[in-house]
C-alpha cells in the first residue's frame, strides 16, 4: 500500500516515520505543497533495491553477451572446473 505524507512529517512525527519505513519495508512518498518531492525508506529497502538493480545490470551485460554471440561455457566443462 503506497503511503504519502506531507514533509511537515519528517519534523513532526520522524519517530513514526521511522517505524512505519521498518515495519512496512516499503518506501514513503513526502509531498511538498501538495506536489511529489522525496522518497523516504529504510536502510534495509534501499540495500535491497541497490542488489535488485546490480542483478538487473548483471542480466542485462549476459543479454548483450549472449546477443553478441557468446555461448558460455558447457555444464560438462563447469563440472570440470568444480572438480578441481
Amino acid at each position: 500500500m503506497t503511503v504519502i505524507k506531507p514533509i511537515s512529517d519528517l519534523r513532526n512525527k520522524a519517530r513514526d516515520l521511522s517505524r512505519l519505513c521498518h515495519e512496512s519495508g516499503e518506501p514513503i512518498y513526502i509531498t511538498k505543497n501538495g506536489a511529489g518531492d522525496m522518497v523516504l525508506m529504510s536502510l534495509a529497502a534501499y540495500e535491497r533495491l541497490e542488489a535488485r538493480l546490480e542483478l538487473y545490470r548483471l542480466l542485462d551485460e549476459a543479454a548483450a553477451d549472449v546477443r553478441g554471440g557468446d555461448r558460455g561455457v558447457s555444464v560438462a566443462t563447469v563440472r570440470r572446473q568444480l572438480k578441481r
